[in-house]
């Protein structure tokens, strides 16, 4: 062999040996940059095995690195058994050794070299956090009333932030929540109407928004307020339901005293004149379909103004009350008493048979008015006895509009009022009819 020979080969081989060196002094400098990154990097094989990973993976997955090395990424991140093999970055939840549940931001690569792919975990700001930030979000949470859920449509799994027990009547650790529970919570009547929702929103995408009431262990009835959307696969098929759920209970309880206080007179509890008026109309509709009567009695008190004046409100206040007892007494269960206001009461009665003479039907339901309010009345220590005056119209006999049958059987009182006490007249009636109280 030549000289010339020998001091080539001589040659490649420190070439070969200095580009060796260099490429394990860069692949140490690459290897030192994956170490030290905020991302949690982890390099998987065709069965989605970890290979490698850094210790940000670790420590972004709340996982010992023992035990990712070797493991299916599936075991800390369910939802990778589902999702495609090139991923944008989303938010998905991960699960460590204890089961804890969190979510976390996750890049999947392209797999180039089709051997291995490569995960990237992104730093989450709350999980960056202090343990004192973490614990001003949970606090937040709880007296917000709000908590996050999610459930792997199709099975029992189902997650609740620690806020949501509060809201079904449980404390964080006395149960493990399932979806079955969950069912079991929700009020027997809203079931339905919460799993149609839910459907719906698994079926077509659109959000999950309802409202409905919780049973608590205790008996007690809640409502709340819960709002989500689906999560799909490559296939496009939706595999987890994940969204809110807030306390609504306060809210409906106000709201449902502020419809009672629109609807309903403050001192005797019956409704009002708005409240009678929405129910005459649906009474006509009804009466219009079925081909039956309608009563309205107008009831005036005697007498009422002067024990008022005499004795003070307090006493006619009660007084007030009591009536309005004693003409519930008096109706049916589909009839209604409603109070104008002063000593001014109003029954509705509906679904009265058209075959019945006028004025049977009308002195039978005035002689039970007047039957009611006949006995003493006692309030402390005195007794007080007290008539009424009643106009009566009826429908389709006397209007066919609620104005004006409202205008006719106010007519008619005023027309018996003028004529004596505990009389009743007839809407277009001139005759006034009595009746006489027993002493």
């Amino acid at each position: 062999m030549s000289l010339f020979l020998i001091a080539a080969i001589l040659l490649i081989a420190l070439v070969a040996a200095f580009w060796v060196k260099h490429a394990h002094q860069q692949l140490a400098r690459f290897r030192a940059l994956l170490e030290l990154s905020p991302n949690g990097i982890l390099l998987l094989d065709k069965q989605r095995k970890i290979t490698w990973h850094n210790p940000a993976a670790g420590t972004l997955l709340s996982v010992p690195s023992e035990l990712l090395n070797g493991s299916q990424i599936s075991r800390w991140l369910p939802m990778l058994e589902t999702l495609p093999s090139t991923l944008q970055r989303q938010e998905t939840l991960a699960i460590n050794q204890q089961h804890d549940r969190h979510q976390v931001d996750i890049t999947l690569l392209p797999d180039t070299s089709r051997h291995t792919a490569v995960l990237l975990i992104h730093p989450d700001p709350l999980r960056s956090a202090s343990n004192e930030a973490m614990e001003r979000l949970k606090r937040s949470q709880y007296f917000a009333q709000i908590g996050t859920w999610d459930w792997d449509i199709g099975t029992d799994r189902l997650y609740w932030s620690e806020a949501i027990y509060n809201m079904f009547g449980y404390q964080p650790g006395d149960v493990t929540p399932t979806y079955t529970l969950f069912c079991n919570s929700v009020h027997p009547d809203d079931r339905e109407q919460v799993r149609a929702g839910e459907q719906l929103c698994i079926e077509t995408g659109e959000n999950h928004d309802e409202e409905y009431r919780v049973v608590w262990p205790d008996g007690s009835v809640h409502w709340v307020r819960e709002t989500g959307n689906v999560i799909k696969n490559e296939q496009g098929k939706a595999f987890k339901m994940m969204g809110v759920v807030r306390d609504i209970t306060d809210d409906k309880r106000s709201t449902q005293a502020l419809e009672k206080l629109a609807h309903h007179d403050p001192l005797t509890g019956l409704p009002n004149r708005l409240m009678l008026e929405k129910r005459l109309n649906k009474a006509l509709t009804r009466a219009r379909t079925q081909q039956t009567r309608v009563a309205l009695v107008f009831i005036d008190l005697n007498n009422f103004k002067h024990i008022n004046d005499q004795h003070g409100h307090a006493v006619g206040d009660e007084l007030l009350i009591q009536v309005a007892e004693r003409l519930r007494s008096a109706l049916r269960a589909s009839d209604m008493v409603a109070r104008l206001g002063g000593d001014e009461f109003v029954l509705l009665m509906e679904g009265l048979a058209p075959e019945h003479r006028l004025a049977d039907e009308a002195h039978s339901i005035c002689e039970k008015i007047f039957a009611e309010l006949a006995p003493q009345l006692t309030l402390g220590d005195r007794q007080y006895r007290i008539g009424a005056s009643l106009g009566v119209a009826v429908f389709p006999d006397h209007a066919v509009t609620l104005d004006k049958l409202i205008h006719a059987a106010d007519l008619a009182m005023y027309a018996a009022k003028r004529s004596g006490n505990n009389q009743y007249r007839l809407g277009g009636d001139l005759t006034t009819h009595a009746h006489t109280l027993n002493s």
